[in-house]
């Protein structure tokens, strides 16, 4: 309880300056489990994380489940299920062409039947490949509770999934209220990159809100506008009427290593906290100073990475290891746990 007390202070007040930053464990441990199982979401709170970070989309049967994307292709073993081959089809999500296999095009019984496969195999490996299945938020909220974490659901293409008929908006409010998470100290920050919903939300709950942005393109439901646009003093200032936060891609905060944008200090002039997305250890991802090595899949210097954003007044992480956090006296961060290679 105290822990969950203390998130949930941290997601209202906290600042870097006085206390060490928020760890968002992005779709849990990622960088060493499936991502969005409860393998791990369990590994990503012994590592220490504060908050665990669900992506949601929506069954057939209107059922908020976890997944990356709606189109489950890559993170699923369900090209190998023959009973599903026919469900393989063409979609215009947010108006791109995508192929495979799509969540609303299953109920939840039958996605509860799949397994859970890495993502990026190439860099991660298989080792915990078909151990899995698809979570519901639900269950990613029990998970949290009873861990005493916080929780930051991120609602994926709302306009698109309200377009085929099924509300994401009012399942997830109804989630929430079945849960006692409305309130403006629920441990939950709400992130989402169309503005709308986030908009819509505010007049509807005081769950704190995160909006998301991105260093190109802008929201799906606003195409005359960009988060370039939203990432300026005056942009910022609008998002402050409906959001407390916002969670920016790294490279909007430090274009270059040792050189950031005045984005951080912006977004709190304007009242607003700030987090950034995503820190993963590999050298893949990595800009090249920061890196070890020449092997792809090698962990480079990621704990001095998110050190250095701290620096900047960065006020939480999105982290694929959480177990690199930076040490709140400057040290390095590590393993807080077993069974955590």
């Amino acid at each position: 309880m105290f822990r969950i007390i203390l998130t949930a202070l941290l997601l209202l007040t906290a600042s870097p300056a006085v206390a060490d930053v928020l760890i968002i464990a992005h779709r849990g441990a990622s960088g060493e489990r499936p991502e969005h199982t409860r393998a791990a979401y369990e590994l990503a709170i012994r590592q220490g994380a504060d908050v665990i970070e669900p992506d949601l989309v929506m069954t057939r049967d209107g059922v908020l489940v976890v997944r990356h994307e709606n189109e489950i292709g890559g993170t699923t073993d369900v090209a190998a299920r023959p009973e599903f081959a026919d469900r393989r089809t063409t979609k215009t999500i947010d108006g791109s062409a995508v192929t495979g296999w799509f969540t609303e095009d299953f109920t939840l019984a039958e996605l509860m039947t799949l397994r859970a496969r890495e993502r990026l195999p190439q860099l991660r490996g298989t080792a915990f490949d078909g151990q899995e299945p698809i979570l519901t938020f639900e269950q990613v909220l029990e998970i949290a509770a009873e861990a005493g974490v916080g929780v930051a659901p991120e609602l994926k293409h709302p306009a698109y999934f309200a377009g085929i008929g099924l509300p994401m908006e009012d399942a997830f409010v109804a989630v929430l209220e079945r849960h006692g998470l409305t309130g403006a100290d629920a441990p939950v920050l709400v992130q989402c990159f169309e503005i709308g919903p986030l908009e819509r939300l505010a007049a509807r709950i005081d769950t704190p809100l995160l909006q998301l942005m991105a260093r190109g393109g802008g929201p799906a439901d606003r195409p005359d506008m960009t988060y370039g646009e939203m990432a300026t003093p005056e942009g910022l200032g609008r998002i402050a009427g409906y959001a407390r936060w916002i969670g920016a891609d790294t490279a909007m905060i430090e274009p270059e290593p040792g050189a950031p944008t005045t984005l951080i200090a912006d977004a709190h002039a304007a009242g607003l906290k700030v987090a950034a997305w995503t820190f993963r250890a590999e050298n893949a991802f990595l800009p090249e100073g920061d890196r070890t090595g020449d092997d792809p899949a090698g962990h480079g210097r990621i704990t001095e990475r998110v050190a250095r954003f701290v620096g900047y007044g960065l006020d939480a992480a999105f982290m694929d290891q959480p177990r690199y956090r930076p040490s709140p006296l400057g040290g390095e961060g590590g393993p807080s746990g077993p069974d955590e290679g």
